[in-house]
């Protein structure tokens, strides 16, 4: 999806709201990841004070495999995502990742949101936080008890 922003950069007080979806296809292009519903963005594009900050949700399910126990599992996540928006950074500045660049007024919400959304996934991935894996000697899961293996 596709915002110009012209107006909200040049008129004070101006806002931008949207709520949409992006297809697990549309994610499928930069991830592996197996999405079991359309990601729902929400959120409002606003020039507060000359400043245009951008604030988004994110609320979608993944299908997963516990990288302890191996099990299937489905998992609801839901993020909030808040950044600066400009049409463009004066050379010199080393704060350059603080900011979205906007060329031609236009931003891609859809590489922003795909973008935050992945990045704050957990890069382990647990059934349960205290999941207890799988005996390395025999394979038992042993979140369904213990095994009979010697313990040395």
């Amino acid at each position: 999806m596709k915002i110009h922003l012209k107006e909200l950069f040049d008129i004070v007080g101006e806002v931008k709201e949207f709520d949409y979806e992006i297809t697990p296809e549309q994610v499928g292009e930069y991830s592996s990841y197996d999405f079991t519903a359309p990601i729902a963005v929400s959120g409002r594009a606003e020039n507060r004070a000359g400043v245009v900050t951008l604030d988004f949700g994110v609320k979608f399910g993944l299908s997963q495999v516990c990288d302890r126990c191996l099990k299937e599992f489905e998992r609801e996540y839901a993020y909030e995502f808040s950044h600066i928006l400009v049409r463009q950074l004066h050379s010199g500045r080393d704060d350059y990742d603080e900011y979205v660049v906007c060329e031609d007024n236009v931003l891609e919400l859809d590489e922003l949101v795909i973008s935050d959304m992945l990045l704050s996934l957990p890069t382990k991935i647990l059934c349960k936080e205290d999941c207890k894996g799988l005996c390395f000697k025999c394979g038992k899961d042993l979140n369904e008890g213990d095994c009979d293996c010697p313990k040395d």
